[in-house]
């Protein structure tokens, strides 16, 4: 589908919402409410991790990261003739790295050190309170040097009398992968000879197509007064260039090559969450997942995270993860790979290992907003993250809700 297209479809569902405004139903008339600016949040974090296996040098090498997130919600909501609610939702997000890694693209060192991502985002929800339904869309941009992606989801849901509720969504990514090779192993077919560009020889880099297409239900009820559980299931499946250009492997005859895997890539996670209030301050929230490729890896989380209410308007939360997964069938370490390998891959991401993330966090509500403001929450969030690849990773954020 083409950009132009989406654009299009999301202009007519905007007008058509508001076609609604005006309607009203033979038996009951309400009172229409325009749109109105309901609430604003603001996300700021700051991340950083340190490790011994970058993918850019084949599973040796810095993995010095730093990331700067910032990004800003605004939702307006209004209501029809017929009583339905409307929320529309606009994002924009904006994010600094920097990656020791990426300097060795190059084997000069010379390569692009660090980058910007914008990533604007809309969604519109309509929800019939009445009948405990509700139906979405939304549509994404992400963008930064190497890597542009465009998405759409649909999410609808329906409540019954048992106070059970069910989800559904369905999404697609069309996302643009840059081609961008190790210095050493960029293809011939990719540089424009000076003569045909009339100067110095510079690179034509291309781009290669990479989808993601997922569907996920999500079935939760409230079992008594203290307990609630839901379960989720997806089914995700990619297509096109999944590996990285600029990853190297390094075989066991010392050549070189790119990361290749395979075009196709269908993934499982199956997820169960149980919530228990233990009391009045006390909330237990327990997640496990289940997730399974078609690459040959399995992977277990299970995490806690238990919310403690000091005062009223005022609540700490720690929390704990544990992960661990096998290796894709197409990992090995840094010159393990055979010549005669069809797939191939070093990135450590894709490896067997193991992780750990705790931390806590805490949040502020009062109800007359903090010193009397129209900022009515405001959340802090710390996380220290370790894997058994001797990766190690530490995570602040900052999120603010104004109404």
């Amino acid at each position: 589908m083409s950009k132009k297209k989406i654009c299009l479809a999301l202009v007519g569902i905007y007008f058509s919402m508001f076609r609604g405004f005006g309607q009203s139903l033979p038996d009951t008339i309400y009172e229409s409410k325009p749109l109105k600016l309901e609430e604003v949040n603001l996300v700021s974090s700051y991340y950083t991790q340190e490790g011994i296996h970058s993918a850019v040098t084949g599973g040796i090498g810095n993995e010095h990261v730093t990331d700067l997130a910032n990004g800003i919600s605004v939702k307006f909501v209004g209501r029809d003739m017929s009583n339905i609610k409307h929320t529309i939702t606009a994002g924009l997000g904006l994010d600094h790295h920097t990656a020791a890694s990426q300097a060795y693209v190059s084997k000069t060192g010379a390569s692009k050190k660090d980058g910007t991502r914008v990533y604007p985002s809309l969604e519109w929800l309509r929800e019939n309170e009445d009948k405990g339904s509700s139906f979405g869309i939304g549509a994404y941009y992400s963008a930064e040097y190497n890597y542009h992606s465009f998405g759409l989801d649909m999410s609808f849901s329906k409540k019954n009398k048992h106070n059970g509720q069910f989800d559904g969504k369905v999404n697609a990514y069309l996302d643009q992968v840059k081609m961008i090779y190790p210095s050493e192993l960029v293809p011939a077919s990719t540089v424009v000879s000076s003569a045909s560009s009339g100067g110095e020889g510079k690179s034509n880099i291309p781009s290669s197509a990479r989808n993601t297409f997922s569907a996920s239900g999500t079935f939760s009820q409230v079992i008594n007064k203290r307990m609630q559980a839901s379960i989720n299931v997806d089914v995700v499946e990619q297509n096109g260039y999944l590996g990285l250009p600029f990853h190297r492997v390094f075989f066991i005859d010392n050549s070189e090559r790119v990361e290749n895997l395979p075009s196709n890539r269908l993934k499982v996670p199956i997820g169960l969450r149980l919530n228990y209030f233990a009391g009045d301050r006390v909330i237990i929230r327990s997640y496990y997942r289940f997730y399974k490729d078609d690459w040959g890896l399995t992977a277990h989380t299970a995490e806690v995270e238990i919310p403690v209410k000091i005062t009223p308007f005022f609540s700490v939360s720690p929390f704990y993860r544990f992960y661990t997964q096998t290796a894709v069938d197409y990992f090995a370490a840094y010159g393990k790979h055979l010549a005669t390998d069809t797939y191939f891959t070093s990135n450590y991401a894709l490896s067997a290992l193991t992780s750990q993330y705790m931390g806590a966090g805490i949040k502020l509500t009062p109800p007359d907003g903090i010193l009397k403001t129209h900022l009515t929450s405001l959340e802090l969030r710390y996380g220290h993250y370790t894997q058994s690849t001797e990766l190690v990773s530490n995570i602040i954020s900052l999120s603010m809700q104004f109404k």
